[in-house]
């Protein structure tokens, strides 16, 4: 996976005619899946996923090139009630991706439909100008008598390009969705290499798929305000990588459940982790994984600037 580069390439193209460029911002209520169905139209893990509600938390940029358009999907974090200072910059950054963009898909799990944070999202919508499509997931858990009058209600307060019923976990209708979207970007140069993917660095990816393994190891245990951060990154003459990473918790009865019962969870988080960054990366990973107490780090600016988030001042 390349560095970042935000120069426009002129790129190779999948056949004849104009290139087509643009950035889509997918926006919805939290456990949505909206990282799932990133990772699905990528067609490769750049968002992480796990039952815990606002895992993503800046915007990760997945890159997919379908016919001659060069598709930048912005997977944004989960829209909802903000208690705290990270939920209000997770929200900020949220709709912030939405107003920068050039297209805003609306994803909405069908089985929850226009309940709580949807609806309220749905209302921030009409004060959203770009062309819009409507992206129901999860369509193979619902009646499809009940699905048309999901999209009936959603268009009759936000009127949208397009609607869509997908299933983001096993593929249906998302090709429908690439087809669409490669014929309306505007026509331009490609934005990234042909061969990018995301625009993460590696450092932050790895701490990302650690994050990742902690909630799905603790996700009944840990408060999802736990964080991890690549401190060290060393490439080896035998062709490996070093790697060490701090899991930061907020009090010690956290960094107890975060190491386990004579360290049974740091070691099962730790060999869950390297398996996927070995396969990531093509190459031999060592990882070494620290628990470290940061009392009140969610007000730390430092953090969030770790993360990809302003920091709110209020």
């Amino acid at each position: 996976m390349n560095e970042e580069n935000t120069n426009p390439a002129e790129g190779s193209t999948n056949g004849a005619g104009p290139t087509h460029s643009g950035f889509v911002a997918l926006i919805g209520a939290t456990n949505a899946g909206k990282s799932t169905l990133v990772n699905r139209l990528v067609g490769a893990k750049v968002s992480i996923v796990s039952h815990k509600v606002q895992t993503t938390r800046a915007i990760v940029r997945g890159i997919a090139i379908h016919n001659n358009a060069q598709i930048v999907f912005m997977d944004t974090p989960g829209i909802f009630k903000p208690r705290r200072r990270l939920d209000r910059a997770m929200v900020t950054t949220a709709w912030g991706g939405a107003k920068d963009a050039d297209f805003i898909m609306f994803l909405i799990d069908s089985e929850r439909g226009l309940k709580g944070d949807a609806e309220t999202i749905l209302e921030g919508l009409k004060e959203v100008h770009q062309p819009k499509i409507l992206v129901l997931n999860k369509v193979d858990r619902v009646n499809p008598e009940d699905l048309l009058k999901l999209t009936a209600a959603v268009n009759a307060v936000v009127p949208f390009e397009r609607t869509f019923m997908i299933s983001a976990l096993n593929g249906s209708g998302c090709d429908d969705v690439m087809n669409y979207l490669a014929g309306a970007l505007p026509e331009g140069p490609w934005y990234y290499p042909e061969d990018q993917i995301s625009d993460l660095p590696m450092r932050q990816l790895a701490a990302e798929i650690t994050r990742e393994k902690l909630f799905l190891r603790l996700h009944q245990e840990l408060p999802y305000s736990s964080h991890v951060e690549t401190e060290k990154w060393e490439e080896r003459k035998d062709g490996s990588v070093r790697i060490e990473q701090v899991i930061y918790v907020e009090r010690d009865s956290q960094k107890k459940i975060a190491l386990g019962k004579n360290g049974d969870a740091i070691k099962a988080i730790s060999m869950a982790s390297r398996k996927e960054l070995s396969e990531i990366l093509e190459q031999p990973v060592h990882l070494f994984l620290f628990v470290k107490v940061r009392e009140n780090w969610g007000d730390d600016p430092a953090r969030f600037r770790e993360m990809g988030l302003d920091f709110p001042t209020s």
